[in-house]
């Protein structure tokens, strides 16, 4: 009888919940362009970006990644990532880049990241994302910068332009 009488609570709580609750929709704004399309600024720091994916060991994935941030001095900072046996040991290619960026330039802002993949010896044909924890270390670049970072995701198809982190992480942490 009591526990009748609690299920009856929580699924009349339950609906109420559903009933008064306000559903909220997030856009995610982002270009879709061709190769030719891009600046030649653009274009060059994609292919900075494939470049870097030779620098990746990746023995288990055989999916190789590589980053190119551009930063407020001009300066092209690349990475790869760098995959372990110890599977949580290995980083990603943008985390790479970033961290280097951030301890060999203090103080420079990242204007620009672009990200490129490969496997099998060819590029990926759409554009791949960083996970959550490349998104978070991209969202505390672009609050210590206080500017959004261009993000340039290459596939062989198309390039996507997203303009900030947000569109990618609208509910980062933040301290």
């Amino acid at each position: 009888m009591i526990i009748a009488f609690h299920l009856n609570v929580f699924y009349i709580c339950l609906l109420f919940i559903i009933i008064f609750m306000k559903q909220v929709k997030i856009e995610i704004p982002y270009d879709v362009l061709a190769i030719d399309e891009l600046s030649e600024e653009v274009h060059s720091l994609i292919d900075a970006a494939c470049d870097a994916t030779k620098g990746s060991y990746a023995p288990f994935s055989k999916f190789h990644v590589g980053a190119a941030v551009l930063l407020d001095n001009g300066v092209v900072v690349l990475g790869s990532n760098q995959e372990n046996s110890a599977f949580p040991s290995g980083l990603c290619a943008e985390r790479t880049a970033l961290f280097s960026a951030g301890a060999n330039y203090p103080g420079h802002a990242v204007l620009a990241l672009a990200i490129a993949a490969e496997t099998g010896g060819s590029f990926l044909q759409e554009p791949i994302t960083p996970c959550g924890a490349c998104c978070q270390v991209l969202s505390e670049s672009e609050h210590r910068a206080g500017t959004p970072i261009d993000i340039y995701l290459y596939g062989e198809a198309h390039v996507f332009h997203l303009r900030g982190v947000r569109s990618l992480l609208p509910f980062a942490f933040s301290l």
